[in-house]
């Protein structure tokens, strides 16, 4: 017995806009007969046409345009005058009687890009909305607004649709406050995210309420790379931090921001011995100098034979047979400045007597640059580490406090690294995420537990390749890996910029769900656009006129490219623009800027 289908939609005249009567693939023209008509035609309103053919449904789509053509008639010297309707009438005075006095023939136009399609499921036995479209309409096909009742029921449609078990609830949509937003919250880090938006746009917001969220799963895995410190006050989060000058040899560190209910950061060092050949190069040695080939041979040699005999001293014969240069293996960088120092000054017997060595004063910059890192307490979380940090088991008790999800606070984990300098920023930012994504690599498959990488202020450490110093090329290159191949291992990005088009391409190009706030610089708008369908980038018209907390979703995450209210979440981040006026207006203590400069010449505020 055949099931009967319920009616979707009744539309009456009160909703006709006009006829199809131009169809280009996902681009359609509307042919409205009327100016009342046309007044009923908003751009960014959604309607529905119907689909004639033998699979019966609706097609739902996005106004982009609405134009009213004015043609003046033959009588009038077969002139012809074409305005838009938010074009005023022209001053010339001339021109302006032929629009009050002439014999007009009004052809008015509405333009739309269609976004899905309705259909009837049978397994399911309902209506369900999907982005595919399989047949495009008809000429002739009517046109309806949807508004009151009707978008009431696709919204209801839309919301029943998305709230599942993986659902991700991110607000609510501006065309119907009423309907909750949801995201599928699989595809969302399955295929990477980009979160952008102008300063005071609401991007901390938004990542502080996708944190919230996703902290109330019970074995959900996000850290957080927070660049200047904005989300050391969650009380929902493990807090890690990268030690500065004044918090060497301890292990935790009560912040004065916090409340006393709050846990201590727990300070995170990362020894030198973390960073691979690469990245050593980067921090080390000088390519533009005429012996850097030399001293990356010597200095790779010097690494190696230190790590050799690491191993050889604690028996790791199985690991001894396969390690390489980049493996984490500790050991001493003052052995090693010590071999380079002596070839640096090696005197050998020649035919004639005492001569100098092949490499005598080629280390000798190489060396001071050396020195200079070690002695310098703003790199002491890599070179000043306690001497527990440097046992061959330290990097497993690391890694469980970045990557670990089952204890207390466990799931969301944020890095602070306020206090890394910036100019090692990038490699030290990449060291981390290429740490997780390699045991990720290397753990067995059944044992393997999804986890998203927030980079937050992205441009700082992910530029563009262009002009790249060996620090960010680094850097960059363990991040375009993750995007590229991060999905197979369970490893997710979610880029965080407020200058989309100072970010690297490849890693955005990887993006494939972007949640655009408000954007007012036209290169970072030109950016975004890029990575928008070729058929929804009118919607983006409106990324310089929206409000703070608004933004444009778009991706494989939600069902309906839709304006999207952000919800505002429970703990908000310390990420508060300034009200400078404001501040001006009250009185204020002396200034203490003798303080101000101990600080800066101790690096460190205790």
């Amino acid at each position: 017995m055949a099931i009967l289908r319920p009616v979707l939609f009744e539309f009456a005249d009160d909703t006709f806009l006009g006829t199809v009567r131009e169809v280009d693939t996902r681009k359609v023209s509307i042919h409205v007969k009327t100016d009342s008509d046309l007044r009923k035609a908003k751009v960014g309103q959604l309607v529905c046409l119907k689909v004639t053919s033998a699979v019966k449904g609706w097609l739902v789509g996005l106004i982009d345009k609405v134009i009213k053509f004015v043609s003046v008639s033959e009588s009038d010297h077969n002139e012809k005058i074409e305005v838009s309707e938010s074009v005023p009438k022209p001053d010339n005075k001339d021109l302006a009687s032929k629009f009050e006095c002439a014999n007009e023939n009004v052809i008015n136009t509405v333009r739309l890009t269609l976004l899905g399609s309705i259909r009837w499921n049978a397994e399911e036995k309902a209506w369900r909305f999907s982005r595919s479209i399989v047949h495009v309409p008809d000429i002739e096909a009517e046109c309806h607004v949807l508004v009151n009742k009707h978008l009431e029921s696709f919204m209801n449609l839309l919301t029943t649709a998305n709230n599942t078990e993986q659902s991700l609830a991110l607000g609510k949509y501006t065309i119907d406050e009423s309907a909750t937003a949801y995201l599928d919250g699989n595809k969302f880090f399955q295929r990477h995210a980009a979160l952008l938006g102008s300063t005071g746009s609401g991007k901390s917001w938004t990542v502080a309420s996708i944190m919230e969220k996703a902290a109330k799963l019970p074995t959900s895995n996000l850290i957080v790379f927070d660049i200047h410190g904005e989300y050391r006050n969650l009380s929902y989060a493990r807090h890690l931090r990268i030690p500065g000058p004044e918090e060497l040899g301890k292990t935790s560190k009560k912040s004065p921001h916090l409340p006393a209910f709050l846990q201590e950061a727990q300070l995170l060092y990362l020894p030198y011995w973390l960073l691979n050949a690469e990245e050593m190069q980067a921090m080390f040695i000088d390519r533009s100098e005429f012996s850097a080939h030399n001293q990356v041979m010597a200095f790779q040699d010097a690494v190696i034979e230190e790590k050799k005999a690491v191993l050889e001293n604690l028996k790791k014969l199985q690991v001894l047979n396969a390690f390489t240069l980049d493996s984490p293996i500790p050991f001493s960088i003052s052995n090693v400045i010590d071999k380079l120092n002596d070839l640096n000054e090696e005197i050998e017997q020649g035919a004639r007597g005492l001569k100098q060595g092949k490499f005598y004063g080629q280390f000798s910059r190489l060396l001071t640059r050396l020195r200079s890192k070690l002695s310098d307490k703003r790199y002491g979380f890599l070179f000043n580490a306690p001497e527990s940090e440097h046992d061959y088991d330290a990097m497993a008790r690391m890694v469980c406090k970045l990557m670990d999800y089952k204890s207390e606070n466990a799931q969301i984990k944020v890095i602070d690294f306020s206090e890394v300098p910036s100019d090692i920023l990038p490699v030290i930012v990449g060291l981390v995420a290429r740490i997780v994504y390699q045991i990720q690599f290397w753990t067995n498959y059944e044992n393997r537990r999804p986890l998203a990488l927030v980079c937050d202020e992205a441009h700082l450490y992910l530029p563009k390749k262009e002009g790249l110093n060996p620090v960010e090329q680094r850097s960059v290159e363990a991040f375009e890996k993750i995007a590229k191949e991060g999905r197979k291992y369970g490893v997710a990005l979610l880029i965080v910029s407020q200058r989309p088009s100072d970010v690297s391409t490849t890693v955005l190009s990887q993006c494939n769900n972007v949640i655009a706030l408000r954007l007012t610089n036209s290169d970072d708008q030109t950016t975004v656009k890029k990575l928008m369908p070729e058929s929804l980038e009118s919607l983006l018209e409106v990324l310089p006129v929206m409000d703070i907390g608004e933004a444009l979703v778009v991706g494989d995450s939600v069902l309906l490219p839709s304006r999207i209210r952000i919800t505002q979440p429970e703990e908000k981040p310390l990420s508060a623009t300034i009200d400078f006026w404001s501040e001006w207006l009250k009185d204020a203590a002396e200034p203490d800027f003798t303080r101000s400069v101990e600080n800066m010449r101790k690096q460190g505020r205790g």
